[in-house]
C-alpha cells in the first residue's frame, strides 16, 4: 500500500492514541497465568497483541476480545493459574513480535511439555541468543536455529533453579523473560542491567502480588504460590504519541492535544530530549492508573536546536529513534544519538533504513561509530521513500512529509498495522482543519 503526504497548513486534533503495546502484551500473558478471570480495557488489538493473545489460546487460554463504542477493546481473559498452561498442538506462530516470542519462551522454559516457537522472517532474524543463554543457566533446555542465536526456538520446559544474572545489555524483553522463567523457579532470581529498562513487567507483578525488590538497576524475585487476576485500563502509548509530538513540534502551525499517556519514566526520554531541545510541551492532569502513571500531553509548534543523547536517555527513547532523527533533521545545529546499536537488532536495521530514507529528504544524517550524527538543516523536501515492513519507519517518514515540503510517497505504508492501526486515519482527522499544503 502506497500513502501520499503533504504539509498541510495547520496541524491541529486531540488524538486517543493506540493502547500502549507493550502492557497490552504483559496483561495478556500475566493474567493467563493468574488464579482467575481479569478485564482489561483498552487493549491494543494490534497485529503484535494478537500474535500474543493467538498463542495463549494455542496454550489452553480462554479469552475473548469486544470492540467498544468508542473504538477501544475490551479483553477478558480467564487465568489458569501457574501451572496450568497446556501443551500447543502447533508451532506457536509470534509473527512479527519479538515480545511475544521473547516473553513465552521464558514462560514455557519452566512448563512441562514442548513448545515450538517461530515468526516471520524479520523475527527470524532478531537475536535470541541473549534469552537462550540465561535461561539454559536456569536449567531450561532451549534450542534454536544457527547455534542456538535465532528462532525459531525449541523449548523442553522442565524444573528451573533461580539465578543472579547481570545482562550485558538493558532489554525489558530479557528481563521480563526471565521473570516469567522465576515465577516457576526453585529459588530467589536476581536479574541486573547496565541501565534500567522500562518496568512495566515489575510494576504488574507487584500489583498481581508477586514478591519483587528493585534495587537500582536490579530486580529480586522469589517465585510466590499465585498471581492475583488483575483488572486495569491501559494507557495510551506513548510510543505512538511520539510521532504526533515531533510533528507538532516540527509544524510551523500545531497543536496537538495527546490526552490520557502513559508517562512511566522509563519510557519518556523523548520527553525529556524534546524539552532540552526546546519543545512547548505541557504535561497535565497528572494520576495513577492501576500501577502506571498517566498525564495529558499537548504539544505546539516550536524552534527546535541540536542536543547530544546518551546513555540512559537512549535506553528511555530506543523506540522513538527514528522520529526523533526527524526532528533532529528539523533542528538548528548537530545533533548526536549515541549507542544506537541495539537499532540493528528491531523489526528491521533501523539505523542503517532511517539514514538511508531521510536523506531522501534531503536530510543531512550519518553514522559514526556507534551514533547517528545529524545536521539540521531546517527544512526537508518531499521523496519517494519505503517503511521496509518497519511500522515505526513508516510514521517516521510520514512525519517527514508532514513537515517536508511538497509532496512525499510512502510504499508499504500498512506496517502501521503492527503497533498502531488508525494511524493514516489519524493523520486525516489532523489534517482536515487545513486542507492544501506548502
Amino acid at each position: 500500500m502506497e500513502k501520499e503526504i503533504s504539509s498541510p497548513g495547520r496541524l491541529s486534533a486531540s488524538i486517543a492514541v493506540p493502547a500502549d503495546k507493550s502492557i497490552s502484551h504483559r496483561a495478556a500473558i500475566l493474567n493467563a497465568i493468574a488464579s482467575g478471570p481479569a478485564v482489561v480495557e483498552n487493549f491494543l488489538a494490534a497485529d503484535d497483541c494478537l500474535s500474543t493473545l493467538t498463542c495463549l489460546r494455542s496454550l489452553g487460554v480462554e479469552w475473548s476480545l469486544k470492540e467498544n463504542a468508542d473504538g477501544g477493546n475490551t479483553l477478558a481473559i480467564t487465568g489458569r493459574g501457574l501451572a496450568g498452561l497446556a501443551e500447543s498442538a502447533d508451532v506457536l506462530d509470534a509473527r512479527n513480535s519479538g515480545t511475544t516470542m521473547r516473553l513465552l519462551a521464558g514462560l514455557l522454559a519452566g512448563r512441562p511439555f514442548l513448545s515450538i516457537l517461530t515468526g516471520d522472517e524479520s523475527l527470524r532474524s532478531r537475536p535470541m541468543a541473549r534469552i537462550i543463554q540465561p535461561l539454559r543457566q536456569m536449567g531450561a533446555h532451549v534450542r534454536g536455529r544457527r547455534d542456538d542465536t535465532l528462532a525459531p526456538l525449541v523449548i523442553f520446559g522442565g524444573r528451573l533453579r533461580g539465578i543472579r544474572y547481570r545482562s550485558p545489555v538493558a532489554s525489558a524483553q530479557v528481563k521480563s523473560a526471565l521473570l516469567l522463567a522465576g515465577l516457576q523457579a526453585e529459588g530467589e532470581t536476581l536479574f541486573e542491567e547496565p541501565i534500567q529498562s522500562r518496568d512495566h513487567t515489575e510494576r504488574m507483578l507487584l500489583a498481581m502480588g508477586a514478591v519483587l525488590k528493585e534495587e537500582g538497576r536490579a530486580v529480586r524475585l522469589s517465585p510466590p504460590n499465585d498471581l492475583s487476576p488483575l483488572n486495569l485500563r491501559i494507557p495510551g502509548d506513548f510510543s505512538a504519541a511520539a510521532f504526533w509530538l515531533v510533528a507538532a513540534a516540527l509544524h510551523p502551525d500545531a497543536d496537538i492535544a495527546l490526552p490520557g499517556m502513559g508517562v512511566n519514566p522509563t519510557r519518556t526520554g523523548l520527553l525529556d530530549v524534546l524539552t532540552q531541545m526546546g519543545a512547548q510541551i505541557s504535561i497535565t492532569n497528572e494520576r495513577l492508573e492501576g500501577a502506571e502513571p498517566v498525564a495529558d500531553l499537548r504539544m505546539r509548534s516550536s524552534r527546535l536546536k541540536g542536543v547530544i543523547v546518551e546513555g540512559a536517555q537512549v535506553v528511555r527513547l530506543i523506540d522513538e529513534v527514528p522520529v526523533l532523527a526527524v526532528a533532529a533533521a528539523m533542528a538548528e545545529g548537530r545533533t548526536i544519538i549515541r549507542e544506537v546499536a541495539e537499532l540493528r537488532l528491531k523489526e528491521s536495521d533501523r539505523v542503517k533504513l532511517t539514514i538511508q530514507e531521510l536523506r531522501r529528504f534531503g536530510a543531512h544524517i550519518d553514522e559514526e561509530g556507534d551514533a547517528l550524527v545529524i545536521d539540521g538543516a531546517g527544512r526537508l523536501t518531499g521523496a519517494t521513500c519505503d517503511s521496509h515492513g518497519d511500522h515505526r519507519l513508516a510514521m517516521a517518514l510520514a512525519v517527514a512529509g508532514l513537515v517536508a515540503e511538497g509532496k512525499t510517497t510512502i510504499t508499504a505504508a500498512e506496517a502501521t498495522n503492527i503497533s498502531y492501526p488508525g494511524f493514516w486515519q489519524d493523520l486525516e482527522a489532523a489534517t482536515a482543519s487545513a486542507p492544501g499544503s506548502r
